[in-house]
């Protein structure tokens, strides 16, 4: 019995090697041009930020830039003034990147590190903890008379 012929390839669970690789090129790039750089912008000035990923679109051409303010304030206003600089940005990060296309910029706010703390302070509430931990003296999982 044949095989049916297959039109192509299953989808990708994740992002590919080459898409990863690509994104922490950028990463590494974007930490250093927003270190170094002044930029005239009061939204932005005085105010450090954290690149945490890139991701990279199938082609190379398009990078989203997920960014965290130190200390978390006034994040929505900070992620408009790098997208208002993001043209900026990509000229910088084309002279500092050995690629064929410098992608498009788009930065967002990494919301990972609230959700992170929100199941923190969840995972401490005492009514989740003791649903949590067995009660001492519990022998409902004992297998000792099967």
């Amino acid at each position: 019995m044949k095989r049916p012929i297959s039109r192509g390839r299953p989808a990708p669970a994740g992002p590919s090697q080459r898409q990863l690789r690509a994104g922490e090129l950028i990463r590494h790039a974007l930490v250093e041009i927003l270190h170094e750089e002044d930029f005239a912008d009061p939204e932005l000035e005085a105010v450090s930020v954290t690149v945490t990923q890139i991701r990279m679109s199938p082609d190379l051409r398009n990078a989203n830039c997920f960014v965290e303010p130190l200390g978390g304030g006034h994040a929505s206003q900070v992620v408009k003034a790098l997208n208002r600089h993001a043209k900026f940005l990509r000229g910088r990060l084309g002279r500092m990147i050995d690629m064929k296309f410098t992608p498009a910029l788009k930065f967002h706010h990494d919301e990972s590190f609230d959700e992170a703390t929100r199941m923190s302070r969840l995972f401490d509430d005492p009514r989740v903890r003791q649903d949590i931990e067995a009660p001492k003296g519990d022998d409902t999982h004992d297998d000792s008379d099967a």
